[in-house]
This record gives structure tokens, C-alpha cells and sequence, in this order.
């Protein structure tokens, strides 16, 4: 059955536009509320965060509204990283957890994850009822089992002590200098509040959030304020986090910028030689590029390539017995320490990796040399199939005849907004753009 609602990480859309509007944000809440609460009995709760998006005060009340009318007791966290809701929703004992974020998004987006009692996302089955139930409606509970709601005063606390016992005890970070950029999201109080405690010299960017400017010139996704910022200031390293503080991109005391791959190399190859590497295997999308299984490879570790979302690296990783997995764009996923994304934990296995071996961020941020790759996107209207169209595929057929025994090619409707992304790898950076732009050509045309 085709979802609806759902893509690669929760439900995602405008703000005030369907999806993402109040009614159905209530209807959401109200059938996951049903769908957690199928035994009928008492003091069943959810857990809801946020990052600090306008919309997040509608948002969020409207899934108030939803879950209290199935007899759900609802647990509001406030701005918090979509990790903590991960966290605290089987420490809280809570039967679901709900983050309010579009992640990397701009404002005038916003999204819904569920997360179930054991702390982790939903899986396919579990969201397809969800969307059933959501857009069929629920019966409600009578007047007199209405659920409670009520502000959580420490839920940030509990999430800060739990990221600090994940850096080694035996380490401290004084004398060096983080330059921190949260995003104006989720993590502007937590992530410099921790680095502070932990001894750094904190340079906070991205800590003065106003709702309207989550990711907005800085973050993951716009790092240059955060290197120019380290070469303003001599700074040892910086870490970027995104709106909703799960995904992490670092950069060096040059302000050369490391992605995803480069840190689960860094992670993968440490945690290999230690033997706490579960299966001597890394998780990683199709995404991650060609130069990283190499690496691996040399090491003889090997790379479990899954479709792109976090989520889906996190069920390999599960399904397989395996303890790191990520993204290239951030996600790096360490299921001894957390049960998504975290890029807070990230960061600080990092500042430990240079404390630990006195190496300078450069030094630890660049395992490997990447193939060349390349991305573009092209957006479409909402309802639109670019990809079924005679001429997209025609193109695409073409492209991959071009690149066999050369390169790769990956095309794909994004899960989290309306673009067709086309990405190229290969060795000859001519053919690889020529490849991409005939694709990407293709899809404008279809479109």
C-alpha cells in the first residue's frame, strides 16, 4: 500500500499547509494515541518535543489536543534535540515519544516523528496503521477519561547528564577552543551548555533563535559561518548541528569542512581496532560515497549500504547486530549511546578522538580521498512523477550506459521534500557532470 503521509522521516510539509496544518496534526495525535493505547487501560503518556520553529506552538497543541482526546497523558518537553525524545520516552516510560521538527529544513516547514516505547523510530507497519487511523478517524474516550497534559521542567537536564557519562570520564576538553553553531534550533541552550561543563572554550553561533530563522545561514546545511568564524578566532574545531540537533558536520581548525562519511570513517577504523566494532561493519546509505567503502575495505570492515534515511540505517543496523551506521549528510548513528541520530554524542566522540590522541582536527577529520560526486536538485509540484516520464528515463538509461565500469548513478524522489534528487559518482569529473546535467535536463523538462 503507497503512504500517504509518511516519507524517509516522519511526516514533513509547509506549515498551515496539508499536511502539516492543526487539524491534521490533531487527528495524527488522536490515532496515535489509539494505536498505543489499544488495551483501553490508565496512565498511558507521550512524550512531545520540539525545535523552535513558529509553527511548533500550533503544532504542538493541536497533538496535545489529538492524544488527550484518546485518554493519552501528554508529557511536553519544550525545545529539545530530536535525540532526547529518544531518550526520554522509554526513561520516562512513556508508551510513544513525538518530535515537532523539520530538521534541516527551513521555517516555514515543519515535521512529526514518532518514536515507540523502546525509544526508536517507528517502523513501516506502525506508521501505515498510524496514517490509517489518521485520515479513517478514531473513536474517542469518554469525558471522564480525557488525558492530562503538563510542562516537563528538567526534560533538557536529563538529556544533558545523559550525553556528558558518553565522553570518557577519564578525558576533560579544557584548553581547547569549539566553536559551536546550533542551528537557531533544538540544541541552542544544550549543545554549549554541555561543551562548557566538559571544560571547552565555547564559541556559541546559532543560539538566538526567533522562529524564524532555524537553519537560516547556518547549521549542517550552511557551515561557512562556523568556518569563518574558527579562522576569525584560532578555534580548534567546530561542530554544526542542524534545526533539530541530530545530525552533525564538522570542520577543522583550517575551516575545512567534514561530512558524514568522514566521521563514521574516523569512528569505524577506531571502533574496528578497539573490537568494539559489531560484525566489523558500518551502516550506511547509497548516498555515501565510493571513496568510504573503499577505506573500509582496506581495513577489512565492511560497508552495508541501505536506502537513504536515517531510519533505515537504524533497521539494518538493528536487524543485523550492528552498533554504527549514518548518513553522509550528519546522521551518525551509535546505538550504544543513543537510539537515533545524535550530533551532539557525535561531536564529542570526535573532541575525544583528539584529546585522547593529541591530534589536531585536520588530522582526525580526513581519513580518505572521495571520489568525485555529484548532486542536484530539481523540484517538482506536489502529486507530480517526473520519474515515470519517457524522456526522464530515457535519460537516466542513457546516463547509466555512460558510467557503467566507471561511476554510479542515483536518482530518487527526496522523502522529506518535493525533489527529484540526481546524484553522479565517478572518477572522470566531466563525464560525471555531463551525466547529471543530460538527468537533470530531463526532469525540468518533465516538470
Amino acid at each position: 500500500m503507497t503512504r500517504k503521509l509518511f516519507g524517509t522521516d516522519g511526516v514533513r510539509g509547509q506549515a498551515n499547509t496539508y499536511p502539516m496544518t492543526a487539524e491534521m496534526a490533531l487527528r495524527m495525535g488522536a490515532a496515535a494515541g489509539r494505536f498505543f493505547r489499544r488495551d483501553g487501560s490508565a496512565a498511558h503518556r507521550v512524550v512531545i518535543g520540539k525545535d523552535t520553529r513558529l509553527s511548533g506552538y500550533m503544532i504542538e497543541n493541536a497533538l496535545t489536543a489529538g492524544f488527550t482526546s484518546t485518554g493519552m497523558n501528554v508529557l511536553l518537553l519544550g525545545p529539545v534535540p530530536t535525540p532526547a525524545v529518544g531518550m526520554l520516552t522509554p526513561s520516562m516510560r512513556a508508551d510513544v515519544g513525538v518530535m515537532i521538527s523539520a530538521s534541516h529544513n527551513p521555517a516555514v516547514d515543519n515535521g512529526i516523528k514518532f518514536f515507540g516505547p523502546d525509544g526508536f523510530k517507528l517502523d513501516d507497519e506502525a506508521e501505515l496503521a498510524i496514517e490509517t487511523m489518521t485520515l479513517d478517524g478514531v473513536d474517542l474516550v469518554q469525558s471522564t477519561n480525557i488525558g492530562r497534559a503538563k510542562r516537563i521542567d528538567d526534560g533538557r537536564f536529563r538529556y544533558l547528564e545523559r550525553v556528558k557519562s558518553t565522553f570518557p570520564s577519564d578525558l576533560t576538553l579544557d584548553g581547547i577552543k569549539v566553536v559551536i553553531d546550533c542551528a537557531n534550533g533544538a540544541a541552542y541552550r544544550a549543545a554549549p551548555e554541555v561543551l562548557w561543563e566538559l571544560g571547552a572554550d565555547v564559541i556559541p553561533l546559532g543560539v538566538e533563535p526567533d522562529g524564524l530563522n532555524i537553519n537560516l545561514g547556518c547549521g549542517s546545511t550552511k557551515p561557512e559561518a562556523a568556518a569563518a568564524k574558527i579562522r576569525e578566532v584560532g578555534a580548534d574545531v567546530g561542530i554544526c548541528l542542524d534545526g533539530d540537533a541530530d545530525r552533525v558536520i564538522l570542520i577543522d581548525e583550517k575551516g575545512n569542512v567534514a561530512d558524514g562519511d568522514q566521521i563514521m570513517a574516523l569512528f569505524a577504523k577506531r571502533w574496528s581496532d578497539e573490537g568494539r566494532l559489531k560484525g566489523r561493519t558500518l551502516a550506511a546509505t547509497v548516498m555515501s560515497n565510493l571513496g568510504l567503502e573503499r577505506y573500509l575495505a582496506e581495513s577489512a570492515i565492511t560497508l552495508h549500504r541501505t536506502a537513504v534515511g536515517d531510519r533505515h540505517v537504524v533497521e539494518a543496523m538493528r536487524s543485523n547486530g550492528l552498533n554504527l551506521g549514518g548518513e553522509q549528510s550528519g546522521h551518525i548513528v551509535m546505538t550504544d549511546y543513543a537510539t537515533t541520530g545524535d550530533g551532539l554524542i557525535a561531536g564529542l566522540q570526535f573532541l575525544a578522538e583528539m584529546v585522547r590522541t593529541g591530534q589536531k582536527a585536520s588530522a582526525l577529520a580526513h581519513s580518505f580521498e572521495t571520489v568525485p560526486q555529484l548532486l542536484k536538485n530539481v523540484r517538482f509540484e506536489l502529486g507530480a512523477t517526473p520519474l515515470d516520464t519517457p524522456g526522464v528515463k530515457a535519460a537516466i538509461a542513457a546516463g547509466e550506459q555512460r558510467l557503467t565500469g566507471t561511476g554510479r548513478l542515483l536518482i530518487r524522489k527526496s522523502g522529506t521534500e518535493p525533489l527529484i534528487r540526481v546524484m553522479a559518482e565517478a572518477e572522470d569529473e566531466a563525464l560525471m557532470t555531463a551525466v547529471v546535467d543530460d538527468i537533470v535536463g530531463a526532469v525540468e523538462d518533465a516538470v
